[in-house]
């Protein structure tokens, strides 16, 4: 049994259908990378299997549990988890006790503090407990935002374009903070535009496009299918 699947799930903001009958499965120990063009419709299927978004039709399911319309905070306890595009964060609190917050979901206040701090040094953020996430840089929030997912200790990752405005270089950490979330046994999706990062860390890869899936498969299946050249890499693809 798939730990996740999504069956024909539909989204619709008056007209427009921003997600059309996607469908996939996730099994327990992939990382599968969701990839397409700008308004593709990734982030509203995110906030749709992560319950901040209702599902017009179609359904979620969750360890064989159908999970639409559990609120997140609900699917936090339950294991589900994701991070956000553009960072979230409570700016006047250190990054400890941002971390902290998210830890209580599990233990109590001293060991969620204990918690947060070594889940700070495990993202690559060891140091900048009493630093405010405003002072941080963009490669530090986005490590922070990651730091958060981890406190939960989650099962199952949704991470929403984590590289994004990251130097190739400054990627080097929040990769390595994947990684070693998935080598403790976390399950990972990811919506990401950066595309080498992707290749390196996705087991396999589902592509969207004005809110349908165009393809499905392995990295190196995806970069030779005809539809995704068309639709997301373009020319510079074969260049």
């Amino acid at each position: 049994m798939a730990l996740l699947e999504v069956d024909a799930v539909t989204k619709r903001f008056g007209g427009l259908v921003a997600v059309n009958s996607v469908s996939f499965k996730v099994d327990t120990g992939d990382i599968l990378g969701i990839i397409g063009p700008n308004g593709a419709g990734k982030t509203t299927l995110f906030a749709l299997i992560s319950g901040f978004l209702p599902i017009d039709s179609g359904e979620v399911r969750f360890e064989g549990q159908r999970i639409n319309g559990v609120p997140p905070h609900h699917l936090v306890r339950r294991g589900l988890v994701r991070s956000f595009q553009i960072v979230q964060t409570f700016a006047d609190m250190s990054t400890l006790d941002v971390v902290a917050t998210a830890a209580l979901v599990r233990r109590p206040l001293r060991e969620a503090i204990d918690f947060a701090a070594h889940t700070l040094k495990r993202v690559g953020l060891g140091g900048k407990e009493l630093l405010t996430p405003a002072s941080l840089s963009l490669q530090d929030k986005k490590l922070l935002e990651v730091a958060k997912c981890v406190a939960t200790e989650p099962r199952f990752i949704l991470l929403d374009e984590v590289m994004a405005g990251l130097t190739m270089a400054e990627t080097e950490a929040p990769i390595a903070a994947i990684r070693d979330l998935h080598a403790q046994g976390a399950t990972i999706v990811m919506v990401e535009h950066v595309m080498p990062v992707i290749m390196r860390l996705a087991t396999k890869m589902v592509v969207i496009n004005f809110g349908e899936k165009i393809a499905e498969g392995t990295p190196a299946e995806i970069i030779e299918d005809q539809r995704v050249k068309d639709a997301y890499f373009g020319e510079h693809l074969d260049a």
